[in-house]
């Protein structure tokens, strides 16, 4: 009998229209083009449009793209796994309404919040579905509304430069093919860290209603991060968890195709790229022009990765993210 693993077959993105450029954010704070460049590496970064665009929206966007390029109709889906820490309601996840646009009533749908982890958690858990037995086709989705959130101040501008909105799409597929498939997955967290990148409030525990004019006026809706703390940690566990999953496979850093690091800061991606010796042409980086779209990061870089032609078959390719909670994970693939 063989075995059954997991196969990227399709992949999709989507990001609003809107380019919201680093002189633009002028308007709003003390800041400059030199200076966001430097610290980030980002040039630009998409804004959602009200009435136009939602969280679930440019997630069906992104899958339908992803099930054109796998050839497959959105009935050949038998779950969908959705990772985002912006969804449209507190309450349902947007995977419900994702699910209702796409026409998939009936289907189990999962939302998971990890945060920039959160699409190697969701691709970690279709794998384990599929290998199982138990669906053969899963969507799995990173879709983020960030700039709705951002402290657009002088208080606030060290996060509010740093992130856009956007999101990603990839259609896993059973396969008994060992020699194309996804070959290991490895997450990890540490909850010490927490309130190191967090948003408070609205939270349940709270005395009286989730929202008062006393959270309000304690400004705990903004993004709170401590930056050199997040880069710390950030660096040593992308090398930690890129090589756990080289290390699992009989892998040397020296045969990987390409790395797709999740897109936070371009000066943590070089920082690793030059520790593991890994020359350009083995790193893909879309920052600049998206900025930092969290959960949606990896699966937009990667379809742009492999609409370049950066990816092709036979390629090791590797994710890799770290994100708040602390949360770190890594996906290694045969194309």
């Amino acid at each position: 009998m063989n075995s059954v693993y997991s196969t990227i077959k399709g992949l999709g993105f989507y990001v609003p229209d809107n380019v919201v450029t680093n002189d633009a954010l002028t308007q709003y704070m003390d800041t400059s083009d030199a200076w966001i460049q430097e610290r980030t590496g980002i040039k630009q970064r998409r804004y959602f449009t009200y009435g136009k665009d939602t969280n679930a929206s440019m997630a069906t966007a992104a899958s339908r793209m992803a099930l054109d390029r796998a050839g497959l109709e959105a009935s050949a889906v038998d779950l969908i796994v959705y990772a985002t820490i912006t969804p449209d309601y507190y309450f349902p996840g947007s995977a419900f309404l994702m699910q209702r646009e796409l026409g998939l009533e009936g289907i189990g749908v999962i939302d998971i919040r990890n945060q920039c982890s959160g699409f190697v958690y969701a691709l970690s858990i279709a794998d384990q579905f599929i290998k199982t037995g138990m669906y053969t086709t899963i969507l799995v989705v990173g879709s983020e509304i960030q700039s709705s959130l951002l402290n657009k101040s002088n208080e606030g501008r060290g996060v509010a430069v740093i992130f856009g909105d956007g999101a990603g799409a990839a259609v896993l597929q059973a396969t008994t093919d060992p020699e194309h498939r996804v070959l290991s997955t490895h997450l990890h967290a540490d909850g010490r860290y927490a309130e190191d990148l967090y948003i408070r409030d609205p939270g349940s525990s709270r005395d009286g209603q989730w929202i008062t004019e006393a959270t309000l006026a304690e400004g705990q809706y903004n993004v709170t991060m401590n930056g050199n703390a997040v880069f710390k940690h950030a660096v040593v566990r992308f090398m930690e968890v890129i090589n756990e999953s080289l290390m699992a496979n009989g892998y040397q850093p020296e045969d990987l195709a390409l790395l797709v690091p999740h897109q936070a800061n371009i000066r943590i991606s070089g920082y690793v790229q030059q520790q593991m010796n890994l020359p350009d042409e083995k790193v893909f980086n879309n920052i600049q022009k998206y900025g930092n779209t969290t959960a949606a990061s990896i699966p937009i870089a990667l379809t742009e990765a492999f609409e370049q032609g950066r990816i092709r078959t036979g390629d090791l390719v590797c994710l890799a993210a770290f994100g708040s909670g602390f949360t770190w994970a890594s996906a290694l693939i045969k194309w």
